[in-house]
């Protein structure tokens, strides 16, 4: 292998180690999006249940009152 196919070597290997660390620094981020997501998710299910659960309270409440009237 002559100079110039090793230099031609050394920055393809150059530019693949970049690309290495450009996907894992997108890899980090995206893995930290999805906890995100996923902590969000999380918290508007607990606020959807709560609010069902507040929602068929109020409903049996008035069906109480609607059987004493």
């Amino acid at each position: 292998m002559d100079e110039r196919q090793l230099q031609i070597l050394e920055r393809k290997v150059d530019e693949l180690i970049e690309l290495c660390k450009q996907l894992d620094r997108e890899n980090r981020s995206l893995k930290s999006e999805a906890r995100q997501w996923k902590t969000e998710r999380e918290q508007l299910i607990e606020k959807t249940d709560t609010a069902r659960s507040k929602v068929e309270a109020m409903i049996q409440r008035l069906r109480a009152l609607e059987k004493e009237a």
